[in-house]
């Protein structure tokens, strides 16, 4: 890490760790490093139409508090003076909350998220609100362009998407605009926006992060997670976030300790994988780096097991809960008329038609969803973590509807079909990780783990990326 403070790209990119030293050394102010990243947010931000509101305000104050603890040497933790974003379905006091929607684009909470409120007791700087997916995709979308501040463009590439729902995040993280960003998934929305930028995110256990104060999608399957440089940053975040919340009726209680060093050696996992997901599934000018990536896992020198997933229809059964939970928490939306006014007309359909579903279809899918939790149950019997590409293709490009048409893939499957419906259904931690680069784009393998275990992807995790630096290479941004 250069020691100038002047060196604004070094500083941007830089990880936690790096930036916890330069403050602890007094290198650079707090102030000063909230000010260099919140002109970066404000200025190149809404290039990718990643930023929905700025904090620069609030956060300069935090700074400064920040800093007279840093000085007088009463530290808090790695996270401590450094700046982050959050996506804009987290409450921030007195600042708009929109979803990402029109029809909430008023909105104003009068209290902050439980992660907001953890991550201040740390002295972690919050300075911005990053955009989203209108309602996290509730109800469906067909276009990049389902977002109050139009569509998510990826800093390797602008005419391509950065993913959704946390568009923001990913792309704020990617362009170095914050060193970590909050985003949430409930089927894939931290997973996609991190797989396509290029950066590392976690989906943590269902039930570890509090959900007080975000906006609600699906009450048994929304999570709040970490978008980051790294696998060693998304631990140190998730230990200042995890926790239990009696403000959450869906909090587990538990805590989490960063504490990678104390797991099971590596020659003695068993990685759960499928040949046909890194040779076959992928289109096929992914394949040569996919499969140079499980190269560099076969070389950590675990045992690779050739492994299947359970065979349910995944999609059909996420589906059903996410639409029928969906369909209640945006009732008033629908009914109202209000709905309307959203940005994409088959998100509108979705969620009008998400109305006519019968609590039988719903109770069905949770029959399901039963079985499913205790095949897997039974498959971490067998594996102590299962490892695929996070996406078998590129990302769409940002300015067309979404393809109608599914790309072919082979008949038989492995892991990586199903794996991020299957994952949210069971509630499992994920992390995703950079592992190569395709005609200039980002490409992602995803470690997938039993509920609780997070130390575990995040151990497995680091060891890849202490191999490879595809977490270290960033897009060319204009300063």
């Amino acid at each position: 890490m250069p020691k100038s403070k002047l060196d604004e790209a070094a500083v941007a990119f830089a990880t936690i760790a790096e930036l916890n030293t330069i403050l602890r050394n007094r290198e650079i102010s707090s102030v000063e490093l909230t000010k260099l990243l919140s002109r970066r947010l404000e200025r190149i931000g809404p290039e990718y139409n990643a930023l929905a509101c700025s904090l620069a305000k609030d956060g300069h104050k935090a700074a400064k508090d920040a800093d007279d603890d840093l000085k007088h040497e009463r530290f808090r933790g790695p996270l401590q003076g450094i700046p982050y974003a959050v996506k804009d379905l987290l409450a921030v006091a007195k600042h708009p909350t929109t979803w990402g929607a029109k029809p909430y684009a008023d909105q104003v909470f009068d209290y902050n998220a439980t992660v907001v409120n953890r991550l201040k007791k740390e002295q972690a700087i919050l300075i911005g609100k990053l955009s989203m997916v209108e309602l996290a995709g509730g109800g469906g979308y067909s276009s990049a362009s389902a977002s109050l501040q139009g569509p998510g463009l990826n800093p390797w590439n602008k005419q391509y998407w950065s993913g959704g729902s946390s568009s923001g995040s990913g792309a704020a993280v990617a362009a170095g605009l914050v060193p970590y960003a909050l985003g949430s998934e409930t089927s894939g929305s931290i997973m996609t926006p991190a797989c396509y930028c290029g950066v590392t995110g976690l989906r943590p256990s269902y039930g570890l992060v509090s959900r007080h104060g975000a906006m609600a999608l699906s009450w048994t399957l929304d999570k709040i997670g970490v978008l980051a440089r790294s696998a060693e940053d998304c631990g140190l975040v998730l230990h200042a976030i995890a926790g239990g919340d009696d403000q959450d009726p869906g909090s587990s209680g538990k805590s989490f300790w960063y504490t990678p060093q104390y797991g099971a050696a590596f020659r003695d996992l068993r990685v759960g994988y499928a040949d046909i997901d890194f040779a076959e599934w992928p289109d096929e000018p992914l394949r040569p780096a996919f499969q140079n990536a499980l190269s560099v896992f076969k070389s950590i020198g675990s045992r690779m097991v050739e492994t299947k997933l359970p065979d349910f229809p995944y999609g059909p059964v996420i589906g059903t809960i996410i639409d029928a939970e969906g369909a209640s928490v945006f009732e008033p939306l629908i009914r109202s008329g209000k709905v309307d006014q959203l940005a994409d007309q088959s998100q509108i359909d979705g969620l009008k038609a998400s109305l006519t579903y019968l609590a039988t279809d719903y109770l069905k899918a949770m029959r399901v969803r039963r079985q499913i939790q205790a095949a897997f149950r039974d498959l971490f019997l067998q594996v102590d973590v299962l490892v695929a590409p996070t996406k078998f293709s590129l990302p769409d490009r940002a300015a067309v509807p979404f393809p109608e048409t599914p790309t072919k893939r082979p008949d038989e499957k492995g892991v990586g079909a199903g794996l991020v419906q299957a994952g949210n259904l069971c509630g499992l931690p994920a992390l995703t990780i950079p592992c190569g680069y395709v005609n200039g784009l980002p490409i992602g393998l995803v470690i997938v783990g039993p509920p609780f275990l997070e130390n575990a992807i995040l151990a497995y995790g680091r060891e890849f990326q202490n191999r490879t630096d595809f977490h270290k290479q960033h897009p060319v941004v204009a300063a």
